[in-house]
């Protein structure tokens, strides 16, 4: 079985934004998250997961890996295990995304950061 910390329900306020726990089940967990404008979350990368982003509301810059993409509504990507990635909200409304989760290890734990706007390191 994989290990989760997360319950449905569970929510965050971040920097950038919030989240919440809509869903999960031994293999995966589903994310609500909100970027508000102007703001990114961290350069990171997750050693024991990969994620699935779909946007709801609004357009976002993703930058997976080497690579920049556009997201608007109805658009997704994968971030594959181990790929560096960042979320940015260029625009002046938030950015609403369901974030799937699946891996091995499926916690906060698994962020590594790389550069981050508001000086955290883990």
């Amino acid at each position: 079985m994989i290990p989760i910390a997360y319950k449905i329900g569970d929510t965050d306020t971040r920097p950038w934004g919030r989240w919440v726990v809509l869903d999960m089940t031994p293999q995966l967990v589903v994310k609500k998250l909100v970027v508000e404008p102007g703001k990114r979350i961290s350069l990171q990368r997750h050693r024991y997961r990969s994620e699935r982003w779909i946007v709801m509301q609004g357009e976002a810059v993703v930058q997976r890996g080497e690579e920049q993409v556009r997201l608007a509504p109805g658009d997704g990507v994968l971030i594959p295990q181990n790929v560096r990635h960042r979320l940015t909200n260029e625009s002046d409304q938030e950015v609403m995304l369901l974030e799937i989760q699946f891996g091995e290890l499926l916690s906060e734990d698994d962020i590594e950061r790389f550069d981050d706007d508001y000086g955290r390191k883990e």
